[in-house]
């Protein structure tokens, strides 16, 4: 199997950085420990899975932040959307949002 490389552009570890934060600010999580591992299982979702998970094309209306996605379904309420940007096993993660985000009804 040929080794895939995934590359995140510093806006995305940013948000995920940020993400831990704010899900523990907002009381989503009791303690700055699950908020950390939520936001390393979306990681660990996109390490595993972006080159064998089925991606879709992104809707013309998205393609501003990456021409493919895939989703990860993180709990009941929420999905996760990573946009990304790949060639040969090349992979650049451009962009990650959720079901909660008013760009979501484009997908």
């Amino acid at each position: 199997m040929e080794k895939i490389k995934i590359v995140y552009l510093p806006k995305v570890e940013n948000y995920l950085f940020d993400l831990v934060l704010v899900l523990f600010n907002k009381d989503y999580f009791s303690y700055i420990e699950n908020a950390e591992e939520y936001k390393d299982k979306i990681i660990d979702f996109i390490e595993e899975n972006i080159a064998s998970f089925p991606s879709k094309k992104t809707p013309i209306e998205l393609q501003n932040i990456g021409t493919n996605y895939i989703f990860y379904k993180s709990n009941s309420r929420t999905t996760w959307y990573v946009f990304f940007e790949y060639k040969n096993s090349n992979y650049l993660i451009t962009h990650i949002i959720n079901n909660h985000c008013e760009e979501a009804k484009w997908l």
